[in-house]
């Protein structure tokens, strides 16, 4: 079992950052692939950003590429969303999760992933 706590969301304006982190407490941190999801109102859960267990590679969702960057921190079991320029369709309910497979060909499924955070809101007023 993992157990995921996000943290850091909140109520920004338009253009501003906001930086999400989530803490990862049960088996070994580092044995799981890290991804974050959201979801807004009305709407299905998304792909965010996935982070490989290294650290050495990353994946984006083309809407938040070159504004979001996903880090993580092996030692302190922590992966973090920075999240830059930030627009109101990024108002969501950001949620991270844990994939036991590395390098899954669809790391960008809901499916893809075992254990789940309970999620943060972000507002982005505009």
């Amino acid at each position: 079992q993992v157990q995921l706590v996000e943290s850091g969301g909140g109520l920004v304006q338009a253009g501003g950052s906001l930086r999400l982190s989530c803490a990862a407490s049960g088996r070994t941190f580092s044995s799981y692939a890290m991804g974050w999801f959201r979801q807004a109102p009305g709407k299905e859960r998304e792909f965010v950003a996935r982070i490989v267990r290294s650290g050495s590679n990353t994946y984006y969702a083309d809407s938040v590429k070159g504004r979001f960057t996903i880090s993580r921190d092996n030692a302190k079991s922590v992966v973090d969303l920075q999240m830059n320029k930030l627009k109101p369709e990024d108002t969501a309910v950001y949620y991270c999760a844990a994939d036991h497979i590395d390098y899954g060909g669809r790391y960008y499924r809901e499916g893809a992933y075992e254990y789940w955070g309970q999620g943060t809101q972000v507002t982005v007023s505009s």
